[in-house]
């Protein structure tokens, strides 16, 4: 398997590229271009199938999970060859490679790692309900409850913003069990099997016309108080680190794809001589913006062997937010430049599955959500200023 090869980081490195090869079909960006959503899922699912069987689905995962216990740098290896082939992005299975294994693995008991952690190493797909209407930025403002019936909770209230719930099998879900404490220290943090009578998946059409959210409605939802994880009331501890794996690889992978898609732009508008490479101002923002994403691979580079070499998690947790903001800053600048610079032809509605050029209008109104998810960019503000400046608050 590719993954014996992990101590000799040349051949690793070059038999991941050379299975990628061989395994992926050649026009397999421009078939799904031309698919469904539900198609573009599906061909995803083949994907992670694939690379499950050469151990590289969830190589960061303990091998009694389904995973080979690959350090963090051979992560970075599978994550750079991956962007420079363009393959296909895990966007359905994000929960589940981050969300899931970041909560259960220092948080969850034994049997529940054991139950859920295998299943989802070959594919099963995870969503996430925390954000509520009224409870987004201020997430423990959450109201959606969940009362103590027997062995059961019985839960009432509202998600938003679930993403990928409508294929999910299973859901992370924060429900207020105690509402008489203080807003954090009333919070329970609980599995919830996406199949429960009771709950109601409702996709959001997006200003884009897509539908990656949907919204929960739980009506009397009963989940077994053996889906508990953690203890009662101590969801927000353990809700810390669920969100606080929605950064690391996942970030480095992302920048790593942009860049491409960046160089790759450029190719193509040098191979036609195309117009706003005479203009000399467009030319330098691209240029300028291609170095801040250039800072942007650094830090997270530098983040990420921080973290391996065993750095202090305070000290990782500020540069993580430091990042978050200054990446998905560039990134908005990036998706207004190329927009500016297609003009009208940009404007024309393309597929929201292309994935081996930028989309103009798509990409620009896109822009917008890296700023607000995983927490919003003001809230990173906030605590760059509070926790890592010690800044007075208000």
């Amino acid at each position: 398997m590719i993954i014996d090869l992990r101590d000799d980081v040349s051949a690793f490195r070059a038999a991941i590229r050379d299975w990628i090869a061989q395994t992926l079909p050649e026009d397999w960006a421009e078939v799904a271009e031309r698919g469904t959503e539900d198609e573009n899922v599906a061909f995803q699912r083949w994907w992670f199938g694939q690379l499950a069987t050469e151990g590289l689905s969830v190589p960061h995962w303990p091998e009694e999970y389904g995973g080979v216990d690959l350090g963090i740098s051979g992560q970075m290896i599978v994550a750079d060859e991956m962007a420079r082939a363009g393959a296909p992005p895990l966007d359905v299975y994000i929960v589940t490679l981050n969300h899931l294994p970041g909560t259960l693995i220092p948080c969850g008991n034994a049997d529940q790692r054991a139950r859920y952690l295998p299943p989802a190493s070959q594919g099963a797909v995870w969503c996430q309900g925390f954000s509520e209407p009224g409870a987004g930025s201020d997430l423990a403002s959450l109201r959606c409850r969940a009362v103590r019936d027997g062995d059961h909770y019985v839960i009432n209230g509202q998600k938003i913003w679930s993403s990928m719930s409508r294929y999910a099998q299973h859901c992370i879900l924060l429900v207020r069990t105690d509402p008489d404490v203080a807003k954090h220290a009333g919070i329970s943090f609980l599995i919830m099997d996406m199949d429960t009578p009771g709950l109601e998946v409702r996709p959001i059409e997006q200003i884009d016309g897509h539908s990656d959210f949907s919204e929960l409605f739980l009506t009397d939802v009963r989940v077994p108080v053996a889906n508990l994880v953690g203890a009662e009331n101590d969801g927000w501890r353990v809700a810390q680190a669920t969100l606080a794996s929605e950064r690391g690889v996942l970030a480095f992978e992302a920048a790593e794809r942009r860049r491409h898609l960046m160089e790759n732009y450029y190719r193509a508008a040098r191979a036609v001589n195309a117009e706003w490479l005479d203009d000399d101002e467009l030319r330098r923002q691209f240029m300028t913006l291609l170095g801040d994403l250039q800072a942007s691979r650094r830090l997270i580079r530098d983040l990420l062997h921080d973290h391996e070499n065993g750095a202090p998690h305070a000290s990782t947790a500020m540069a993580s937010a430091r990042i978050k903001l200054y990446q998905t800053t560039v990134i908005q600048k990036i998706s207004d430049l190329v927009a500016r610079i297609e003009g009208l032809e940009g404007h024309v509605r393309r597929s929201f599955h292309a994935q081996s050029r930028f989309v103009g209008m798509f990409d620009f109104l896109n822009s917008y959500a890296w700023t607000i998810s995983g927490g919003t960019n003001e809230i990173m503000r906030n605590l760059i200023a509070e926790r890592g400046l010690g800044l007075p608050r208000g």
